[in-house]
This record gives structure tokens, sequence and C-alpha cells, in this order.
């Protein structure tokens, strides 16, 4: 009773089509992100572990190679042609075995994967779930083609990290070796000043998360920003400077104000047509540069990990 009571409570509780779609031992429910603190170690421990009373204390939180937050632009620019190409090429990208042996190849043999929507607003469709395998990944990936797009207007690049920030880090119910964020997106804030979108880039790196971005680039459209770029509502059209210059290119602008932390790139997109390459390459990068700090993060007894994934959903 105890159990589903907090599964009524968490609203990101994993729907009966993923549980269906995965082998059990995959499923990891994370903890609401509205939870009060005082219960959130309980809120974990059922969400991550299921019901029954039984479970692994929060202390020892299942550990994974990397918590990787998936962040895809939905503003204006992103029709529903775009939309599909840009979902289809992830999709594309964690269906692939090279892929999904690169995120099974960490000390752990499994990273945990958020996928999150921003335009004006941030959400999150596909809540924490663990890729282990080619199966997990293709789940994951399957759940990707699933959702409706939300539509949006401006893209409000540092609300969305401020976000990130604030209301998801303190809620990751792993012991993450390195924390991802993944930015992909075809424009510039147009909400605020670029020392918006630095202060919340450098508040996530001094949590320690990495910042790596995927800008993509419409030739003709947006490959220069800059100058007379569309703005939301009370910011004005006030050109970006950069130098002695006020223009700049797409993946320059993601260079100098989105990306930081250990290891991060920009790898851009060439077109939407192109995105299922570049996030191969992206996930390739990223995962593969994931660095095992043995003396903060030791490695789980067998019997732990074994029972927490393997843990029938109630």
């Amino acid at each position: 009773p105890v159990g589903q009571a907090m599964m009524r409570f968490n609203p990101f509780y994993c729907s009966d089509g993923l549980r269906a779609a995965m082998p059990a031992r995959d499923i990891v429910k994370p903890a609401c992100s509205f939870a009060p603190k005082v219960l959130r170690a309980s809120v974990v421990m059922l969400a991550c572990l299921g019901a029954g009373g039984q479970g692994v204390p929060s202390a020892e939180l299942i550990p994974v190679d990397a918590a990787l937050i998936l962040a895809v632009d939905v503003s204006q620019s992103v029709d529903e042609s775009r939309y599909r190409l840009q979902s289809e090429g992830m999709a594309e990208a964690l269906e692939s075995k090279a892929i999904a042996d690169t995120f099974a190849s960490g000390p752990y043999g499994r990273i945990a994967v958020q996928f999150v929507v921003w335009a004006d607003g941030v959400e999150t469709t596909i809540p924490w779930q663990i890729i282990s395998s080619s199966e997990t990944a293709s789940a994951f990936a399957g759940r990707i083609r699933q959702q409706t797009q939300r539509k949006g207007e401006y893209t409000c690049m540092a609300r969305m990290m401020r976000t990130v920030e604030q209301d998801m880090l303190d809620d990751l119910p792993f012991k993450a070796t390195r924390t991802i964020l993944d930015v992909s997106g075809d424009g510039i804030d147009n909400c605020a000043d670029p020392s918006a979108i630095e202060d919340a880039r450098d508040r996530l790196l001094q949590r320690g998360v990495t910042i790596n971005g995927l800008p993509i680039i419409v030739h003709g459209e947006n490959d220069v920003v800059g100058a007379g770029a569309y703005r939301a509502p009370g910011f004005g059209l006030r050109p970006l400077a950069r130098g002695p210059g006020i223009e700049t290119t797409l993946d320059r602008w993601f260079q100098d104000h989105v990306i930081g932390g250990q290891g991060a790139f920009v790898q851009p997109s060439q077109g939407y047509e192109e995105i299922s390459r570049a996030f191969r390459q992206k996930f390739l990068n990223e995962i593969s540069s994931v660095g095992f700090d043995s003396d903060r993060f030791a490695i789980a007894p067998n019997h732990l990990a074994d029972s927490a994934l393997s843990r029938p959903a109630n």
C-alpha cells in the first residue's frame, strides 16, 4: 500500500507500455521532482526499486557511468517535418549497435537517459531510463518516436538550463560518474542576453555538469546569427556582439555561450537530414570520454545492482 501510494504520487511513474516493451530489470522509475526534501530518500527508493517495503537505502543509489539529459529544441522554427526528422534521427542513432555497445562499455555497463523538450518552457517527456543493451536502447528509441510534438515559440535556452540546475539535478535517482546535458537546437537564445545563458551555464558547471551542443545548421537560414534575430517580447531587437562585429555562426555561438565542463564539445549537424549521423558521432564522443573516479564512485556489490535492476515492477 505504501509503495502504491508513492507510485500514485509520482507523475513520472513509468507507463505500462514501457514496462511491456522492456525487461523489468532495466526499468527504473524516477523520483518526483516536487517531492519534499524530507521524503526524497523514500520516494527514490520506492520509485527506483518498486514497492514491497524492501529496497536499497538512498545512500546506496545504483551507480551508472553517465546520466545523460537530452534537451531538444521545440521552438517555432522546429515545424512538424523538422521535429520528425529530429526525433527519427535521434532514434536511429540510439538503435545503432555501436552506440548501444558504447553505452554498455563503462565500468558499470549502463547509463541513464532522460528526454527533455524546451522552448518557452521545459518539459520532461521521457523520464529516466537505464540503457545497458541494444534492447533497452531500442526501447528508448521507440519512446522517442511515440512522442507527440510539443510546440513552443521562443528559444529560451538560459531558462532551460536554469530549470535543469534548479529542478532536476537534486532528484537524480542514480549515482552518476558524470552528468551530461546535451543541448540540440537550431537557433540562439532569443529570450535573454548572452550573459544570462553564460550565468546559467556556469551554475551547471559548478555542479559538475558537462554541457555539449548539437547546433542544427540550415544553410541560408541560421548559419549566420546575431543581427536582427527574432526576439521574445520585451527583449528587443538588440544584436549579439562578438568582438568587433555583431554576427557569428551558430556553431561558434554554441562554442562561446553554451558548452562547458570536462571534455565539452560542439557537434554540428548540417541540416535536419544529417542529424542521425551527428547524434551518432556525439553519443560516441561523449560516452567514450566518460572518466571513472574510483575514489568517489565505488563499484556496487553485484547483489545490490542485480537485485535493484531485476526487481519486478508493480
